[in-house]
């Protein structure tokens, strides 16, 4: 019913950015939260960040101050800005659209991301 669609993802020296984006396809209700999650190799799927319908964000506390999450309502998409990037953030990332209403996720198939050096 709901599909969401990755991409941005790609490889990056240490320091740079990169903008990863999500659209959400199908049907989507106004309420809802949108997340970003990331699992390296041999790793738990971890918390990024995330952003309610409203605006209000989380994130992670290893990212708080380099990675910005927003989203465009209109578009139903969520992006996620990193600057300052650093080997650690290495993963596979996975956008989520959540209904808290009637506990309902929905994931994305990933996007690669690796900081080199």
């Amino acid at each position: 019913q709901v599909q969401l669609v990755e991409s941005g993802g790609g490889l990056v020296q240490a320091g740079g950015s990169l903008r990863l984006s999500c659209a959400a396809s199908g049907t989507i209700f106004s309420l809802n939260t949108m997340c970003w999650y990331r699992q390296a190799p041999g790793k738990q799927r971890e918390f990024v960040a995330e952003i309610i319908s409203g605006g209000s964000t989380n994130y992670a506390d290893s990212v708080k101050d380099r990675f910005t999450i927003s989203r465009d309502n209109a578009k139903n998409t969520v992006y996620l800005q990193m600057n300052s990037l650093k080997p650690e953030d290495t993963a596979v990332y996975y956008c989520k659209l959540y209904y808290g209403w009637r506990d309902t996720s929905y994931w994305g198939q990933g996007t690669q991301v690796t900081v080199s050096s």
